[in-house]
Parts: structure tokens; C-alpha cells; sequence
């Protein structure tokens, strides 16, 4: 994807097992495209809960702080994106706090949508924030609850959040895992020998060797201890709302995602959009990465040849751009190079997951262009973004989307291409094969659980 939508964060815990730190940080590798401003550890051994955490990738964490030194039987661990608040070392999970259910760590996926609320009256009856995370405010919420233990105050304190949340807290001797009703961002449960794991997804599990088991449902509190096991439903609802995103964009095409394969999903919105917007090309090729497989489908669709036409350049980072040119254009020329050799005289399909702005595609085009492209045709494996997102996507305002005041036709003049053709809602949603279960709040304007919050950009998790 050329315009990158990003998605909060990615997060793990493991209950039970050795070198907990050191799969930790491995598991957080795997679900490093989920979050790449800081990431973090926290593990106990019984006594006391330790944390580490840095600013920017894994790497940097495990460069920074040697995990090998956090010993203990359970441990959590977060990789982060924000798209409100501070970029400091203060939001960068997981958050540790000490109260009267003594030490809890947490790290948590989504977006709080009354968290703003929340926030105002407990600063106002005298609460004090150290950071301005949502996770905090969760942290706040579950220490001033009444209740006869700890876990009788995370199910009345999470049944006040609107919006979506997965989280998982640690305390010396327990893990408490918790996904919002409705189910909007995924969580999974896996087994690793005698430990139990849990991530946002299950390409996380396969690095470690892990067996997925099954997903974390809608409205469960899962209990994991020295005991066992123990699974409550602390809120039930009369539909669920996975983020269809997920398999558009954000997910990795090796993980399951609500139950069902990525990659499969995502083939079958090639071979839908294939079928509804046919063009005449003599090539398909993606815009990698994320689009290869959507590309695969509708090549396969239409019987006509997939190529890679583009070569993405993994390793440029925000350092080489010249503040003194087109920061935009440098940005498309960094992370791709046209292949001339495939290009050259072709009437050439591009498949993209989705278009946000759709001021970077129109320099891709262009670049497409110089390379001897005959014709450029784009093919969007998904429909237009007409609506901001209140569940955890980095969104821009409804007026910064193309689709929200151009129409398609509109859209491919301002691209300079013969033509452009989206995946309809309806397409997108039959290709689940449970449509009723999917939120498309972002294509549809339909949300599942309205609140009435006017924000255009959604909160870090």
C-alpha cells in the first residue's frame, strides 16, 4: 500500500514456559508490521513484575535492554503505533502501575471511544495521568472499581468501554485476557508445550512454535493461572463486528484472522473484483506488499498474466528524505522502482488494496508511465473510503479522502490512468463468507456501535 493506513498495535503474553522474554520478543517480530513506534516487555516471576521498553522496532528493544535477564513464568509484550498523543517513551506499553490489586501491567489493541470522557471526569475528581494512552485510563478505571477481587473489577471496568479493545494484563501470578464484544480487532489463543499464548495474530504463533487453538471470543474474560484456565463472558451482543480491514490491509497473509485464513480471503477479493471491474491488459501486477495477493487472485481470475512490474525497496527509512524537494514523490521513488523490462508497451493492471488520498498512487502512475507503460488501468481490491474509522485505524479527516468528494471517474483524472474499478461492499462482504459478521463502517458509513464521537483520528491503544 502506498498511502500507509496504520493499524494501533500488535500484542502478546505468555503464561507458563521458558525463556519467556526471549519468545516474547520473538512473537513481537512477528507482529512488528502492527506498530514500529516502540515496542516492549513486561514479565514477573512471582515477586514483582519487571518492564523494559524502546522507542522505534524490536530491535531497538532487544539492542537496548538485554531480555534475557527478565526471568520469570509469564510475561507481555507490545508493539505500538500511535496516531494520537505523544511519540515518547511514556506511552510505549507495556504500562505498569501499583494499586490496591497491587502491581498490573497491560497492553492493550483498539480504540477507547469514550476514553476521552472517562478521562475528563476522573481528572476532574483529582486522578492524575502520566501518559495520554487510553491504556492508562483503562488501568485508572479497573483500580477505582468496587469489587471483591481483581477479576470482578476488569469485567465491570471494561463493560463501561465503548469501541474496540483487546487487552491482556499480567500481575505477579495471573493473566487476565479481554476482547471488546463486538470483536473488531483480532485475538488469538494458542498452546506451546505447557504454556499458554496469546497474540493479535497467528503468524506470531508459527515462529514459535505454537498450535493456534482458538480465538479469543467477543465479550470474553480469560482467566489464565497456575490453575488452569478460566473463560467468562462479561458482555454479550447481538452481532459481531471484525474489522474487515484486517484481511484488506493490515493482517499478514500467513495469519488466520477471525477464524479464517488471510490469504485465502484476500485471494478471493482479487478473483471478486476480477469479476466485476474486467479490464484488457496484458498484465497484473501488485503494489507490494501488500497487494501481491489480491493480485494473484484477480490475475487468476482473468486469465491474465501476473508480473511483478514493481520492486519495493524494504530498507529506506525517513532519513534520506531532502526536506528541500517533493517529500511526497521521494517517498513513492525510495520504496518502488518500475522493472522497464516488464512494463514496456503493456497495458498494465495495477492492483491496490485501497486509496486513501490517492496523491501517491497518482506518482506511481506517473513513474509507471516513464517506464513504457501503453496504458495504466487500477483496480482497487476493496471499495471506496468514504468514512472515518473510530475503532483503531489511522484514517485522515473525511475531507482528506478522495472518495468522500470525487467520483470514481474523477479519481482516475486527477491519476492520469484509462481507467479505475473498486471492489463493491457487497462483493467484499460475500467474499467472508459471513457477511453479516463484518463492520465496513470505513466503505458503508454503518457503525456498530455509534457513539456519537466526532473525533476524526482515533486514539493510541
Amino acid at each position: 500500500m502506498l498511502e500507509e493506513i496504520h493499524e494501533e498495535c500488535g500484542v502478546i503474553g505468555i503464561f507458563n514456559g521458558e525463556n519467556i522474554s526471549r519468545n516474547i520478543a520473538m512473537g513481537l517480530y512477528a507482529l512488528q508490521h502492527r506498530g514500529q513506534e516502540s515496542a516492549g516487555i513486561a514479565i514477573t516471576a512471582g515477586d514483582k513484575i519487571r518492564v523494559r521498553k524502546s522507542m522505534g522496532l524490536v530491535s531497538a528493544l532487544l539492542r537496548e535492554h538485554n531480555v534475557d535477564e527478565l526471568t520469570g513464568f509469564a510475561g507481555i509484550g507490545h508493539a505500538r503505533y500511535s496516531t494520537t498523543g505523544s511519540s515518547t517513551l511514556a506511552n510505549a506499553q507495556p504500562i505498569l502501575v501499583s494499586c490496591k490489586w497491587g502491581h498490573i501491567a497491560v497492553v492493550h489493541n483498539g480504540n477507547i471511544t469514550n476514553a476521552p470522557d472517562l478521562r475528563a471526569e476522573m481528572e476532574a475528581n483529582g486522578h492524575i495521568f502520566q501518559t495520554t494512552s487510553d491504556s492508562e485510563i483503562l488501568l485508572h478505571e479497573i483500580a477505582r472499581t468496587p469489587a471483591a477481587n481483581l477479576s470482578e473489577a476488569i469485567k465491570k471496568a471494561v463493560s463501561k468501554f465503548t469501541g474496540s479493545f483487546c487487552l491482556i494484563l499480567l500481575t505477579v501470578d495471573t493473566m487476565y485476557v479481554a476482547r471488546d464484544g463486538f470483536g473488531i480487532r483480532p485475538l488469538a489463543m494458542a498452546r506451546m508445550g505447557k504454556s499458554w499464548c496469546i497474540a493479535s495474530e497467528t503468524c506470531a504463533f508459527d515462529l514459535l512454535g505454537a498450535n493456534y487453538v482458538r480465538d479469543i471470543q467477543p465479550g470474553e474474560l480469560l482467566t489464565i493461572n497456575k490453575d488452569g484456565i478460566h473463560s467468562e463472558q462479561f458482555t454479550k451482543k447481538d452481532r459481531k463486528a471484525h474489522c474487515i480491514f484486517e484481511y484488506i490491509y493490515f493482517a499478514r497473509p500467513d495469519s488466520k484472522i477471525f477464524e479464517q485464513s488471510c490469504d485465502k480471503i484476500r485471494r478471493k477479493m482479487g478473483k471478486q473484483l476480477a469479476s466485476e471491474c474486467p479490464v484488457d491488459a496484458d498484465i497484473v501486477i501488485p503494489v507490494p506488499d501488500s497487494s501481491t495477493t489480491a493480485a494473484l487472485g484477480y490475475a487468476q481470475a482473468s486469465g491474465i498474466r501476473f508480473e511483478i512490474g514493481l520492486l519495493r525497496n524494504h530498507y529506506v527509512g525517513r532519513t534520506f528524505i531532502d526536506p528541500t524537494q517533493n517529500v511526497r514523490e521521494q517517498k513513492v521513488k525510495l520504496k518502488f522502482n518500475p522493472i522497464e523490462g516488464v512494463l514496456k508497451n503493456k497495458r498494465v493492471c495495477v492492483v491496490e488494496d485501497s486509496i486513501v488520498r490517492g496523491t501517491t498512487l497518482k506518482i506511481l502512475c506517473r513513474m509507471l508511465r516513464n517506464a513504457g507503460a501503453l496504458e495504466v488501468h487500477i483496480r482497487i481490491a476493496s471499495p471506496p473510503v468514504t468514512s472515518p474509522c473510530f475503532y483503531g485505524m489511522d484514517f485522515p479527516s473525511p475531507g482528506e479522502l478522495a472518495a468522500s468528494s470525487m467520483t470514481p471517474l474523477e479519481i482516475a483524472k486527477m491519476l492520469g490512468v484509462e481507467s479505475l474499478g473498486y471492489l463493491s461492499v457487497d462483493g467484499m462482504k460475500a467474499c467472508t463468507g459471513q457477511p453479516a459478521d463484518y463492520c465496513a463502517a470505513c466503505f458503508d458509513g454503518v457503525y456498530p456501535d455509534f457513539t456519537g464521537n466526532d473525533s476524526t483520528k482515533t486514539r493510541c491503544g
